[in-house]
């Protein structure tokens, strides 16, 4: 049996398919509170640590050969299938990944991608319903496509844009984040 080139991936593939089972067989409309509990009996259901679950989720640790045939044996999977690309993976999921590994693959890709999503979830969890708001008011703005304006209306005169210093503007994006803990 060949395996592909980055079987890493494949089998963090294969665990996602296997907690997106687990969630679809316990319950209909799971929430995020719903989905923190099922994460923990997910993980128990693995006989790991819902915090070396979350490690895998994260891909600060990958899925070894032994953890693989453990995962396989937990959820009454055959013996190899947590190396074999599944149809339930990202591509059968709607979620294609592009060929060059970036795009809209739904994992952070790299060290900054990272940073930044455990930022948002650092924002999220300490204030869920403020970084909700001011999230979605953020990704609305970028997001959404602004207007065009009718063909024959007239251009209305632009506000002036108040003058906005670089230095303040840095200032204002430190305000609140705390330093990252060393290792």
């Amino acid at each position: 049996m060949e395996l592909p080139r980055d079987v890493a991936a494949v089998r963090l593939d294969n665990a996602l398919v296997l907690f997106d089972e687990f969630v679809r067989s316990t319950v209909k409309h799971p929430d995020a509170a719903t989905l923190r509990g099922l994460e923990r009996r997910f993980a128990e259901r693995l006989q790991i640590q819902p915090s070396y679950w979350s490690q895998i989720k994260g891909r600060s640790r990958q899925i070894g050969e032994r953890l693989a045939r453990q995962f396989e044996q937990c959820c009454h999977k055959p013996h190899g299938w947590m190396d074999q690309p599944q149809a339930g993976g990202r591509v059968a999921l709607g979620v294609a990944a592009s060929p060059d590994g970036g795009g809209d693959a739904p994992l952070p890709q790299d060290d900054d991608e990272r940073f930044i999503v455990g930022l948002v979830l650092t924002y999220y969890r300490r204030h869920p319903q403020r970084a909700r708001t001011r999230l979605l008011d953020l990704l609305g703005e970028v997001l959404m496509p602004t207007p065009r304006p009718h063909p024959e209306a007239r251009p209305a005169a632009a506000p002036a844009a108040p003058a906005v210093d670089p230095h303040d503007l840095w200032l204002k994006t430190q305000s609140g984040v705390a330093p990252l803990k060393k290792k």
